[in-house]
């Protein structure tokens, strides 16, 4: 395949389609061989071929590499989930999702508990629900749980001293990541492995 034909877009598009889930390229042939490019062309035509052909082992590299960051700070760990989880509540359906689930796992230990956890009443306007329905986690305004869930990951990465560790490792991955891509020679691919890809 002629890669320096293919645009960003297009390459784009490829790799929301692709299985992400395919299992990597061998070690032998991900460090197989590494040159120089010649033109510009060439390096965007590789930069291209390797993204697609070695998408599954650079994002096993950078995990790998993050992964080794934290071994360092194990409280980030924690600190990077709380963070995940506080951009999840962000999301409607998420935040009711777990609402419920939480609300249901409560309420086998302590029904009284789970029933204050219950979100309040939606008020009705001319016999219907008002189109402005607030979102609730555990009996709280969304809003108020989003804050609570910041401050604690903010303390976390605070505490852990992991955010610096975090942009260290993003850091190396990405150089590792960039250095592979440029200099990565490109694979001799045949076109029929490629199409059964």
């Amino acid at each position: 395949m002629d890669w320096a034909t293919v645009s960003t877009e297009d390459l784009i598009d490829a790799l929301k389609e692709v299985d992400w889930s395919s299992p990597p390229r061998p070690i032998n042939e991900f460090f197989n061989k590494f040159t120089f490019p010649r033109s510009s062309n060439k390096w965007n035509s590789r930069l291209k071929c390797n993204l697609y052909y070695y998408r599954t082992n650079y994002f096993l590299m950078i995990l790998f590499i993050l992964g080794l960051g934290f071994l360092r700070r194990p409280l980030a760990i924690v600190a990077a989930v709380s963070t995940a989880l506080t951009i999840a509540f962000l999301n409607d359906s998420f935040a009711g999702t777990f609402s419920e689930k939480l609300t249901r796992f409560v309420r086998q230990f302590s029904p009284h508990l789970a029933a204050k956890m219950r979100p309040p009443p939606m008020p009705v306007l001319r016999g219907r629900p008002s189109s402005k329905r607030a979102i609730y986690i555990c009996g709280r305004p969304r809003w108020q749980f989003v804050i609570m869930s910041s401050a604690v990951s903010l303390f976390l990465w605070f505490v852990s001293c992991g955010l610096l560790t975090l942009l260290w490792a993003l850091a190396v991955g990405l150089l590792d990541l960039l250095i592979a891509w440029f200099f990565k020679a490109e694979l001799p691919i045949d076109p029929a492995v490629a199409v059964a890809e």
